[in-house]
């Protein structure tokens, strides 16, 4: 899956739909228009509307697997909020408000991206005023351990911890382990796997990992299990949802869901991955469940999440060629012919539209998804790539006149071929990266599909985009018509590497290392290219007026290099070997330059740039007959920030009444 992140202007005229809703802290929070909607078949909208509302009903699953304390923080902090009497112009309310939209933000008290915990920004004397003025049934039990959460910054100081060295479960404040240490962990799922299996379950996908009695035990979700009372609901409304199922596939796809959350049976969700992909007829489509593993410092248990969307018939041109042609891309990848799939099977991709964004994807989403994960699946059945069209636009319109390509590419030239070339590239990267990057190659039989442990994550996101980049500068592009220009790729790699070299740096704190697992992809794409084309003087980091700028010399070079280097992660994916894929990361991916670091902080300080952005949702709303039927639903886009977290807490708390 692709974080997402600023696409940089397609044109400078600006849409008259108001896509900045907040700006605080490092965040600025946007909407996003679903174009389309309106258009759909009564029977579409109400499997989108059934759909949504299962998908918002899983909020509380994520943030009690991102923090065993963060609902009751959540609860707390917003009763204090919306009980507050006194002046708003009081610094520590502000401060209240701040941290309130930053955990709002995060799905729990550590940062989406850095991990970091938030800091407060008022006082713990301040809270525990406010608490002591709070009605008797508003009042926490457990008010001294919640404030050590907050106020403590070294008790549970990280969400996911990467540092080498480690042990990274007792280091991770993530709720997914408890009284477990790394080596006992590593050591269950060790025995549990056998190496002769061609078809393994997604072991960990949908537990949380404890002891009882001094045994390590698995404690599965599921309807009867941990998030029971959630979980139960989804199921309801998914019932819901599949009376209005458009064809008999679509409806046993949802059945077959709907198994896997009663019986938290990992085979049933395997069968119903497959179903999944195999159902390429319906426009509605949706992903509802326990699917990417960054949350996890292992990378094996699933964080909650669920996105609504449709087809973009119109768009989905561009991706349907590219998955028409994917054995062509295959069979020509810069890889050893041995990690190669002889025959690629049942790759298909469309643009979407995404008509609500929940969990692990919401506020903050992705902009391209390719799944499902498990490599066997992939293999035998093939995988589905979406591309999130409407989310590119919101991101592209909103960074119109933020002053990034004045300030850090001194090249005029280059800012006309970004300015003209850089929406579609963006679009095809991810379009590359999702349906034949993570599609393409193969691991040997017996190779553990977990083998590079906690580096994984970084090295499959570095091996899709590096598939994406260097088929992007491929004449066949040409040939199939998805591009007009031999050089529009040009832009592409300038902002990508620049991105990877310095821009990214932005995210970081001074002094702290990279650690989110898409952040050290691109820097250690990024950083290798650099360092490999020294000899040839491919590209180049020169300094101007006491500025640092990126100059590439030669891009054909870059293109080797990208290929080289994709082959090695391949081989490095295709045969497990951790250590090689280990010293990648380390050497390459990890440490920040603290000179060039304060440099970049500096340049962008002068810029209106948040250096993270994401969404609030639409809102849908059915329009009922005097018989209780439903007849219409409406969407509108009137929802502010702070409404809508309040209003999600209060009508969509399974896990807090």
């Amino acid at each position: 899956m692709t974080v997402s992140a600023s696409a940089a202007s397609s044109t400078n005229q600006k849409s008259d739909f108001n896509y900045v809703n907040d700006r605080f802290a490092d965040i600025e929070v946007l909407r996003y228009k679903v174009p389309g909607f309106e258009q759909l078949s009564l029977q579409q909208k109400k499997l989108i509307y059934y759909l949504t509302e299962a998908a918002i009903t899983g909020r509380d699953i994520l943030w009690d697997q991102n923090g065993k304390y963060n609902l009751a923080i959540r609860s707390l902090l917003e009763n204090v909020y919306t009980n507050y009497s006194g002046s708003k112009k009081d610094k520590d309310y502000k401060g209240l408000e701040l941290y309130l939209k930053q955990i709002w933000f995060g799905n729990g008290i550590h940062h989406h991206y850095s991990m970091d915990k938030f800091k407060p920004e008022f006082s713990e004397k301040f809270l525990r005023n406010q608490i002591a003025k709070l009605p008797a049934d508003k009042k926490p039990a457990d008010t001294d351990i919640l404030l050590k959460v907050i106020f403590d910054p070294q008790f549970m100081a990280k969400r996911v911890n990467q540092a080498e060295g480690e042990d990274l479960i007792l280091t991770s404040a993530n709720n997914l382990y408890d009284g477990v240490t790394q080596a006992e962990v590593e050591a269950y799922y060790n025995a549990l796997k056998d190496t002769t299996d061609l078809t393994p379950v997604s072991y960990g996908l949908n537990t949380r990992v404890t002891k009882i009695n001094g045994k390590v035990t698995e404690q599965p979700y599921m309807v009867g299990g941990l998030y029971s009372p959630a979980i139960t609901r989804i199921v309801e409304l998914l019932g819901k949802a599949r009376e209005c199922a458009e064809n008999p596939a679509q409806a046993a796809t949802i059945d077959k869901l709907i198994e896997f959350y009663r019986t938290g049976s990992l085979k049933a969700f395997d069968e119903y991955s497959i179903m999944w992909v195999d159902d390429t007829n319906s426009q509605v489509d949706f992903i509802n469940g326990f699917i990417e593993s960054y949350g996890d410092p292992l990378g094996m248990t699933g964080s909650w999440e669920s996105i609504v969307n449709f087809k973009n018939i119109p768009a989905s041109h561009r991706t349907e060629v590219i998955s028409d042609n994917a054995q062509w891309f295959e069979s020509n990848s810069p890889v050893d012919p041995r990690f190669r799939k002889d025959k690629v099977k049942g790759v298909t991709a469309k643009v979407i539209t995404a008509a609500i964004l929940a969990g692990d994807s919401y506020p903050s989403t992705p902009i391209g998804i390719n799944l499902p994960n498990a490599n066997w699946i992939r293999a035998a059945h093939g995988s589905k790539s979406v591309t999130i069209e409407n989310i590119t636009e919101a991101y592209d319109e909103a960074s119109h006149g933020n002053g990034f390509n004045e300030e850090f590419v001194p090249d005029a030239s280059m800012r006309e071929m970004m300015d003209k070339y850089l929406f579609v590239t963006d679009n095809l990267h991810t379009d590359l990266h999702e349906c034949l990057g993570h599609a393409s190659g193969r691991i040997l039989p017996g190779v553990d599909p977990d083998a590079l442990k906690a580096h994984g994550s970084t090295l499959e996101e570095a091996r899709a985009d590096l598939f994406a980049l260097y088929y992007l500068a491929d004449p066949k592009l040409l040939e199939l018509g998805l591009l007009d220009n031999a050089d529009a790729y040009k832009p592409q790699y300038y902002k990508y590497i620049l991105n990877g070299l310095m821009t990214q740096l932005m995210r970081i704190e001074p002094g702290k290392d990279v650690e989110e697992a898409h952040m050290r992809n691109r820097k250690l794409i990024s950083e290798w290219v650099l360092e490999k084309g020294k000899k040839d003087n491919v590209m180049e980091l020169y300094t101007k007026d006491g500025k640092t700028y990126l100059r590439i010399n030669d891009y054909p070079a870059v293109r080797r290099l990208f290929g080289e280097l994709l082959g090695e992660i391949q081989r490095i994916k295709s045969e497990g070997d951790y250590e090689a894929g280990r010293d990648l990361v380390e050497k390459y991916a990890v440490k920040v330059d603290p000179k060039l670091h304060n440099e970049v902080l500096e340049r962008y300080s002068h810029l209106n740039i948040a250096p993270y952005k994401g969404f609030v949702n639409p809102v849908y709303t059915p329009v009922y007959d005097q018989n209780g039927n439903i007849t219409d639903v409406t969407i509108s886009y009137t929802e502010d920030y702070i409404p809508q977290m309040l209003r999600y807490s209060r009508d969509y708390s399974p896990l807090t009444k």
